[in-house]
């Protein structure tokens, strides 16, 4: 898809390409935004199966199925088997980490290294624990991972929910805690992941040591002052610049966790009986995982903050979740009841939405009946509200078998019982994933620029132009292999990278734009309709020969296919 997703796939092909595995470039400007290591991943990935969008797609998949195992055998550990089964399958089939994992953002590898490092944490610290070093050391390792994937949040993500722990439990000045995760070595493990490439990087790009306070446009100061200053402490600020994100209400950053852990967070209420007193490792669990979730949320309460900023509380909730169910008490039997009747009102709605649309003719592809609110793109589910009652005449397939799926999961919460019940509500769910990856398909055109890479693959050669900003037509780089200029697209991402020394001028305005459409040689431009009446009032007399037309987004060439 476009945006962040083909950018960290194109990322991971440029690295491949290039051979440099220090500094990340898109079209050949640097982009030092983020931690490399998932384009580490993805590149490799590369290597092994060939540069192919499924390829890049390996390392985030099997980030999430070593997550649910891990979630299990955390569990399976703290708990019971039972505990660990079901908190496995929370996270397994919860709709937060199918909605998140299928854009390509380490935020998913980010949740599997804190849990890790959680577990190693109580691994490390417990009495009763046969190999106390080695779960130490896998602490340190998971860290500096985390750093490698998403910068320093990994350290406050992890920091700040183990000393709420330490303070509630009254260890923190306790030596045998301190003396048992061994800092002087982890700390030593922990560099050797971590520290190399920030070097490195550092070194690439001067000047070294800049902590300027302040950040504008034109400005540039190294690769150290916009990782750490501007992208750690000014966004944490809201200072950034270029400020090129939004922020989620704070209510809905809270409340918008009964739809990510949908459909199990119906057992919340079950889950607040539990005992949180740190008398028996079930206790310190729950504990452990209320002050994990607790401090993380609270912290990007004051930030600005992404609907998956919180997936790495997914498994200490999934912890929570799962041991909750395993009493199979009175409060989950209502957590049963409470499910059924969300289902049966969904079950409802599609049916309604189905009838509506039952005589709607579906032409082309969905963006014909969307309304685009690109305000609202900052945010990573802007694009639900663009949807229409017409656009669900293209989404009939998917919403039947979501109606169906919902039907089942009725039946199943109204007439079961015990484990069973569980068992059909990840089965519901299983389904449900599946209608919502086929919606995914029926989005394609409007969500990705591939069709308009491939009519760019038979035209005739020449030089691709795109009218704004890289992130809108990502894909386009991605499956055409071309890099391509710019038109007026030195904004958002890429602005700091151009002010780099040696960033190649991929950059043009709008003079330089009419005087190399106007040339005899061919360039094709490709835009989306924000952009079209500036691309119609910029082309003089008829030179605007339309090549292709995909999800709203059109490819024109300055010269006609056959002169």
């Amino acid at each position: 898809m476009d945006d962040v997703d083909a950018v960290q796939a194109q990322i991971a092909r440029n690295m491949l390409d290039s051979g440099d595995w220090v500094i990340a470039h898109l079209d050949g400007v640097p982009y030092i935004e983020k931690s490399p290591l998932i384009y580490w991943l993805i590149a490799t990935s590369y290597r092994i199966f060939g540069v192919h969008d499924w390829s890049a797609r390996i390392p985030v998949a099997l980030a999430a199925v070593l997550l649910a195992w891990v979630i299990y055998r955390y569990g399976r550990w703290a708990f019971d088997e039972r505990t660990g089964y079901y908190a496995g399958v929370v996270v397994a089939t919860c709709v937060g980490v199918f909605l998140f994992t299928r854009i390509q953002i380490p935020d998913v590898m980010l949740t599997l290294s804190t849990c890790l490092a959680y577990w190693a944490f109580q691994r490390a610290t417990d009495l009763e624990e046969a190999h106390p070093n080695r779960w130490a050391a896998l602490l340190a390792a998971s860290i500096g991972v985390g750093v490698m994937l998403k910068g320093l949040i990994a350290l406050v993500v992890f920091g700040g929910g183990i000393l709420a722990y330490l303070v509630l439990t009254r260890q923190l000045f306790s030596q045998e805690v301190w003396k048992s995760l061994r800092l002087v070595y982890g700390s030593a493990i922990f560099l050797a992941i971590a520290a190399p490439w920030h070097i490195l990087a550092t070194l690439r790009m001067p000047p070294y040591l800049d902590f300027t306070m302040h950040s504008g446009p034109g400005e540039y100061h190294g690769f150290f002052w916009f990782y750490f200053m501007n992208e750690h402490v000014l966004r944490f600020l809201n200072l950034r610049y270029p400020r090129d994100y939004n922020t989620v209400p704070r209510v809905a950053f809270w409340g918008l966790h009964l739809v990510w852990l949908f459909p199990w967070s119906v057992y919340f209420a079950a889950v607040a009986r539990q005992s949180f007193k740190p008398v028996n490792r079930a206790g310190r669990t729950r504990l452990l995982a209320l002050c994990w979730t607790g401090f993380l949320l609270v912290f990007f309460t004051f930030s600005t903050t992404q609907e998956y900023y919180s997936l790495p509380v997914y498994p200490a909730l999934a912890l929570l979740l799962g041991s909750a169910m395993a009493k199979e008490d009175s409060w989950t039997r209502w957590g049963t009841r409470v499910l059924g009747l969300i289902t049966a009102l969904c079950s409802v709605c599609i049916g309604i939405l189905l009838y509506l649309v039952r005589g709607t003719p579906a032409p082309g592809d969905i963006s014909q009946a969307l309304q685009q609110h690109p305000e609202a793109y900052t945010l990573s589910m802007g694009h639900m509200g663009d949807l229409t009652i017409q656009s669900f005449a293209y989404l009939r397939a998917p919403l039947f078998l979501a109606g169906l799926a919902f039907l089942a999961g009725t039946v199943a919460c109204w007439m079961g019982r015990g484990r069973r019940v569980y068992l059909a509500i990840a089965f519901m769910m299983v389904l449900f994933i599946h209608a919502s990856r086929l919606a995914l398909v029926v989005f394609d055109p409007y969500l990705s620029s591939r069709p308009l890479a491939e009519a760019l693959a038979r035209a005739p050669k020449g030089r691709l132009i795109i009218n704004g900003e890289y992130y809108a037509f990502s894909s386009v780089f991605f499956y055409s292999g071309q890099q391509a200029l710019l038109w007026n697209g030195q904004v958002n991402n890429l602005e700091y990278g151009s002010y780099a020394p040696g960033s190649p001028s991929v950059f043009i305005d709008d003079r330089q734009f009419q005087s190399l459409w106007n040339s005899t040689e061919r360039y094709f431009v490709l835009s989306d309709g924000g952009g079209r009446s500036h691309l119609q009032d910029s082309v003089e007399g008829n030179k605007l020969f339309l090549v292709a037309e995909s999800g709203g987004k059109t490819l024109y060439s300055n010269l006609p296919a056959k002169p």
